[in-house]
């Protein structure tokens, strides 16, 4: 089914570029959440820009959240494969306002589509290092060495409006541990280039 994104003529009647960064902001901020979901406050300051009411307004929002998505999937930042999404007969200046607002914020929008999908934390950062632990029985005093691993894990968003903070995990591992593991790694790396060889 495709969206008539010809309704979108609306928006000229916003007032400034920075209102429509802003509204392009939150139509693919609630892009999957539909009409109900947007913010009270937002909706009835557009809905007096635009003179329409707030359900026509919330449509028109998430009219404009369809498009957005659309070009976020598509994934191109060359300006005439957005265009590409717009009907025959759009208006020239508003359909170059919000194709300039998908290429400046695409990088973004991509990482946030991504952040929101279900999946299990992301890796964010990771340190290491070797530490020696003594240990003593009746027998002698011995070194052993442990590889210590530092990460920093970002868990799934809560809500599509915040993003979690950071957590520091800390993983000790013993030689001989770290010998399968390495064992375990290079055996995926071998299958992966064997795959990648075909």
């Amino acid at each position: 089914m495709k969206n008539d994104y010809s309704s979108l003529d609306i928006l000229l009647k916003l007032s400034s570029k920075q209102q429509m960064v802003n509204v392009c902001q939150q139509a693919f901020l609630y892009r999957k959440r539909g009409p109900d979901h947007l913010p009270e406050a937002f909706i009835k300051d557009i809905s007096q820009t635009l003179g329409l009411s707030a359900r026509e307004t919330r449509q028109c929002v998430c009219t404009l959240g369809h498009l957005l998505k659309t070009a976020v999937f598509n994934g191109s930042t060359d300006p005439k494969d957005i265009f590409v999404i717009f009907p025959a007969g759009f208006h020239k200046n508003l359909r170059d306002l919000i194709t300039k607002i998908i290429i400046d914020n695409m990088d973004m929008w991509k990482e946030d589509s991504v952040a929101v999908q279900v999946s299990l934390p992301k890796l964010v950062d990771f340190d290491w290092r070797v530490d020696t632990k003594t240990s003593s029985d009746s027998v002698a005093r011995m070194s052993v060495p442990t590889c210590i691993l530092n990460l920093q894990i970002q868990p799934k968003a809560p809500r599509i409006d915040k993003t979690p903070q950071a957590e520091t995990v800390n993983v000790e591992l013993s030689k001989e541990t770290l010998d399968t593991m390495l064992d375990g790694l290079g055996k995926i790396r071998d299958q992966l280039a064997s795959v990648a060889n075909r």
